[in-house]
Parts: C-alpha cells; structure tokens; sequence
C-alpha cells in the first residue's frame, strides 16, 4: 500500500457555513488549518493558483452514509427488473438467485467500487456498509468489498458491517462466519430481526453480543419487527448495551416498530435507548417511519442512511445523502427551517457520531472532508437538490467543479 502524496496548502474563500456565516478556510494537507470570518462588504477577492473561490456556496463537512449495502448493488450491470416477492424470507431467497446472475454480468468488487465512487462523487466521505456473511456466499462479499475499499481509499472511508441476510441462529455456521469476518476486516457485527426471523431474541443477541465483547467490535443490527414486539427487542438491546458498557457503539437499523406505538411505550423505549446510547438508523421510508423528531427531542441519536441502492430490495437510489435528507424530511413532515436543519444533521453530525468518526466537522484541526454545494443556506441544501461544487476527501479533491 503506497501513501499518497500530501496535498498542497489551499485556500477556500468566501464560503457560507451552516451558522450563517461568510469565512475563509486554509487547508494544509488534509487539515483545515484556519477559519477566518469574512468581513461584511468585503469585495470579492482573488483566489490565487492555490485556492477556489465559493462567492457564498455552503460548505459542510464530507456527508456520511449511515448505512449502505455496497455489496447488493446491480449498479454498472446491466437493469435487473425488479421481483416482488411475498415476504421477507422469500425476498432473501430471491436475492440468493439474483445476486448469482448478476455476479456472473460484473463482480462485486466492480459493483461496489462503482456505488463507493459515485457516493463519493456526490460527497460523501464516509459510509457504513453491511456486508452479507451467510453460508451461501462465505466470505466472499466480505472480501470483495474489502477489496473495492482499498480502491476507493482516497476517496471515501468504508466502514463495514458482518451482516447475517439468513439469520444468525436459523443457520448454525453463521455464528462462526461472523466471528471470522471480524478477524478479517469488518469493524461491526450485525444482526436481523432476533424475533422475526430467528424466532430467538435471546439467542441471537448473545451470539452478537458476545462476538462484539470478544472482538471489542461495534453492533449494528436490522430490526424490522413492528410494534410492541419490535419495542420489547429495542429495550433488550439498550440493556445488553448498558450492561456492557457499549454506549455510542450500538445501532438500531429501521427500527419500524417506533412509528406504531403509543405515546407512552414510544417514551419508555426511547428513555431506555437513549439511556444507553444506542441510536436509530432511518432511510425514510414509505411507511412506519421512526418519528425522528419526537425521538431527537427524547435523547435518541437518530441518523441516515442510503439503505438498498439499486439491488434486489428495490429499483431505486442515488447514493445522494442530501436527496435522503429531503426523503426523510417529506415523510416526516419536517418543514421549518429548524425542521430542515435536523434533517441535515442526519446526513452530517448525527450519522458521524454514530460511526464514532472522529475529527469530524468544520473546525480548525478538523479533517478536510468538505463538500461546497450551490445552496447558501443548510435549508435550502435539504429542500434544493443542490449541485456539488467541490469535494475534498483529507484535503484531495474528488470533484471539482469551480473555477480557479
């Protein structure tokens, strides 16, 4: 692995930040070194051979994808026509068959990376990424991924998920995939529907809990169970993540069940998952949507993700986490500029802070993952579906579209 070069010093001048602001960035290899306010009136000033001028576009910190599936992609293949299927084991087995066919048309290494770049394009500088560990397929995906992450490397940050797609304790050789994908390279381990699918909440939490323990791994766990049942899943996962102290390092994918309760079982869950630091993944979708802002307002770390990208779970996606932003933003009737602004920080601070990033956001000694869109305000970038201007992933330019 060779170390690139580090980036020339750079200068961002006259940039909106999300507080209002107008200010100037240096940026000395991949750091932001200074944070200079503009003065008001200030006419516009030159930018150099070593800097871009933004006349006033946004500039946020890298998005952050909260939860993607690199590997499912049919992205670069030719179109796959979309099979419905009557529930969730038989979409799985459909997928089985699916994923077969279209590995035969490009890789998943190819399909991956491609998703990665265009993510990356579209500026987003981190992503979490679960990865399918089953006995149908091995290790395989885990590898391939791995692959296209070291690919992509100076573009995006990969960060990956043993994903159990055929349950944990349905197949009994998944616990030990599971345990060896996180002795290869996966960061987290996941899980699916303890009571829905595996019909074992307790069996399959211990499994996952314990390889978390053993490997000192983060947990990130798709629950798609609705209800009160769903609800009993949640507090057992804010107990076992109490119990051992994994505040901060524990999600809930989906997490219907919270858009189905009543307001009193919707608080009492919501204390025990903020209590114990276990925060909620939401890619909006069309129905029992988490309420995001009742739960924010609650404690709870809600953020986004992409979810199912142009795969056998659904025909649609971008890679876009601002167009996901405005996704949530209309299912969850955020409509104030505040409103706008929550929906943002799903996509940005919230979802960084669930990954457990660090030196992330526009600050001096912060990481120079920025993106400037054509927007002059963080509600505007939510409700606009704004051009990127300029991308920097630790200082390198992914996307330049400013003139020098």
């Amino acid at each position: 692995m060779t170390t690139p070069p580090t980036p020339a010093p750079q200068l961002l001048l006259d940039a909106a930040l999300a507080d209002g602001t107008r200010a100037d960035l240096r940026i000395d290899g991949d750091r932001i070194a200074a944070i200079t306010p503009v003065p008001p009136g200030r006419e516009r000033t030159p930018a150099g051979p070593d800097g871009r001028n933004l006349d006033g576009a946004l500039l946020l910190p890298a998005l952050v994808d909260g939860h993607a599936h690199l590997d499912k992609t049919f992205l670069g293949a030719p179109w796959q026509p979309h099979r419905e299927t009557a529930d969730l084991r038989a979409q799985i087995a459909s997928e089985r068959r699916l994923r077969r066919e279209v590995a035969e048309l490009l890789p998943v290494v190819d399909r991956a990376e491609a998703l990665a770049r265009r993510m990356a394009a579209l500026g987003t500088g981190h992503v979490r990424s679960h990865v399918d560990v089953d006995p149908d397929t091995g290790l395989d995906h885990l590898h391939a991924v791995l692959e296209a992450r070291e690919r992509v490397r100076e573009l995006i940050d990969v960060q990956l998920v043993a994903f159990p797609q055929s349950g944990v304790v349905a197949e009994p050789a998944v616990a030990g995939l599971l345990d060896a994908a996180l002795r290869e390279g996966a960061e987290l381990i996941g899980g699916l529907d303890p009571f829905g699918f595996d019909c074992d909440v307790d069996g399959q939490l211990d499994v996952v809990f314990g390889l978390a323990e053993r490997h000192g791994a983060g947990i990130d766990i798709h629950l798609h169970d609705g209800g009160a049942p769903g609800a009993a899943q949640l507090r057992a996962i804010a107990g076992r993540t109490a119990a051992l102290g994994l505040a901060g390092r524990v999600a809930v994918s989906h997490a219907y069940c919270l858009g189905q309760l009543d307001d009193r079982e919707l608080e009492a869950t919501a204390a025990a998952l903020a209590d114990a630091g276990v925060a909620v993944m939401t890619n909006g979708p069309a129905r029992s949507m988490p309420p995001v802002k009742r739960l924010h307002e609650l404690g709870v770390l809600v953020f986004a993700g992409s979810d199912n990208i142009r795969d056998a779970w659904w025909p649609y996606g971008t890679g876009d986490m601002l167009e996901r932003a405005t996704i949530i933003g209309l299912q969850g009737d955020l409509m104030t500029d505040q409103d706008l602004r929550l929906a943002a920080d799903l996509a940005t601070a919230h979802a960084a802070r669930a990954l457990g990033l660090a030196d992330y956001g526009i600050a001096v000694g912060g990481r120079a993952d920025l993106v400037a869109v054509a927007a002059h305000s963080v509600p505007e970038a939510v409700a606009a579906h704004p051009e990127r201007l300029l991308v920097l992933h630790r200082g390198r330019p992914v996307l330049d579209r400013l003139a020098r």
